[in-house]
């Protein structure tokens, strides 16, 4: 992941009782969406359900802000999002405008890194622990 990858996820409540056909439509996403997906920016999407039809996304992206307005400007973002836009509950606007945002609270890649374990991974070699006891002596009384 390069230093200027953002992470972004966010969650969306689905109608329970459209749940199999949100599943279907995902099964596949038209091809022309996922081009504008991947010519947005975006990158490692996924999409996961959760019990009740909580919908939860997550995306990598180096600038979410142009990600964002190119999908806004997308006549083929548009169609989609305006046939999807009915199995979303509570939601002002377009989906892929209007996802409530999560916080990222712990992320191991980046805590790894600012580790000397994550250095140590980094760099293949094993970090170095002493175990010995400061309290005992090799002296020999």
């Amino acid at each position: 992941m390069s230093a200027s990858t953002h992470r972004v996820c966010f969650s969306l409540q689905i109608h329970p009782d459209l749940l199999d056909e949100y599943v279907a439509r995902h099964t596949p996403v038209w091809p022309e969406m996922l081009a504008e997906i991947a010519a947005s920016g975006r990158r490692n999407y996924s999409l996961f359900l959760g019990e009740g039809g909580r919908l939860i996304g997550y995306y990598e992206v180096d600038d979410d802000t142009a990600a964002q307005a190119y999908l806004a400007a997308s006549p083929v973002a548009a169609r989609w999002e305006a046939e999807m836009a009915r199995f979303f509950v509570g939601l002002e606007g377009r989906p892929d405008q209007a996802a409530t945002p999560l916080t990222e609270v712990f992320n191991l890649h980046d805590q790894l890194a600012a580790t000397a374990i994550g250095a140590a991974t980094a760099t293949g070699t094993a970090p170095t622990t002493s175990t010995e006891n400061p309290d005992e002596s090799d002296d020999a009384s």
